[in-house]
């Protein structure tokens, strides 16, 4: 039955609501970045540009490197914007748009999101490079669909249990990242770590300015926690919903993350804009070996 248009949104030209995108416009290689700023930062190192489009925050360019063709979107910050782009990206690929009906065979994208993150390890120094081994969830998106069959939930009740978790807070959910992605991507110039998605820069992420925080305990917590070997290793605001979403609609996502800052030892980087370069460059060659 046909995906009634209220539910899949088009555009007069045929693209997808939010992003303005159509399906020959876009890689089966896709870079995620939170800053659209920070999409050409990524494909001015492109030996071609083919296509670019820019509809509010969503500013994508499909081009060539190194013989590869990659597609470079910027996703705005937080874990909603990671709903539409995802949802949409899926759509350009595993839905006929004219007919308005899943194709039969569906096609998996793989998804890298490049981005900065603040470590709240001690022994993860700045300027590091980290791939996000496990995502954990402080935002409610995930709960919206059905998604237990992918997330680690012992790891989510050792999680509640170690921090008392607040039960007015939404449950925090846990996923894993793409193995062939992590294998990909690894080398000596990474680590692996589990990184936790939250739901706004200040307070969610434990800074005070001028407003009390519920739990002035909870950062420490999530420092001191260990599952099975497995400890929480920094903080953004993207990771888990790219991973969840991706993992439900079948397509392949993994984290890069530039430490920028390490919030226990109170440090940011001298140079952070010089690290994003270098992961950039970095995860461009990775792609292409």
């Amino acid at each position: 039955m046909p995906i009634k248009d209220s539910e899949l949104i088009l555009n007069d030209d045929g693209s997808v609501y939010h992003l303005s995108l159509r399906p020959e416009q876009i890689s089966n290689t896709i870079i995620t970045v939170g800053d659209q700023d920070r999409v050409e930062a990524v494909t001015r190192y492109f030996d071609s540009i083919e296509f670019k489009v820019q509809k509010r925050e969503f500013h994508t360019q499909t081009g060539f490197y190194k013989g590869k063709r990659l597609t470079v979107i910027s996703t705005g910050i937080g874990t909603d914007n990671i709903d539409i782009v995802l949802n949409e990206l899926d759509a350009l690929v595993n839905i006929d748009l004219s007919n308005r009906e899943i194709n039969k065979n569906l096609i998996s994208l793989d998804i890298i999101r490049i981005g900065t993150s603040g470590s709240i390890q001690k022994d993860i120094p700045v300027d590091s490079y980290l791939i996000s081994e496990k995502a954990i969830g402080f935002d409610s998106l995930l709960h919206f669909y059905r998604a237990k069959n992918i997330q680690d939930l012992n790891f989510t009740k050792a999680l509640v249990v170690h921090t008392n978790w607040d039960k007015s807070k939404s449950n925090p959910y846990v996923v894993n990242g793409s193995e062939i992605l992590i294998s990909k991507l690894s080398s000596q110039k990474t680590v692996l770590g589990c990184t936790a998605t939250n739901v706004g820069f200040y307070g969610p992420q434990g800074r005070v300015l001028r407003l009390p925080l519920q739990n002035n305990e909870l950062n420490q917590k999530l420092s001191s926690f260990n599952y099975n070997g497995k400890t929480i290793t920094n903080m953004e605001m993207e990771t888990a919903a790219i991973y969840g979403l991706a993992k439900l609609l079948g397509h392949n996502a993994i984290s890069m993350n530039a430490i920028i800052a390490n919030r226990p030892l109170g440090q940011f980087s001298e140079n952070a804009k010089s690290v994003v370069d270098n992961l950039i460059k970095y995860t461009l060659d990775k792609l292409v070996e």
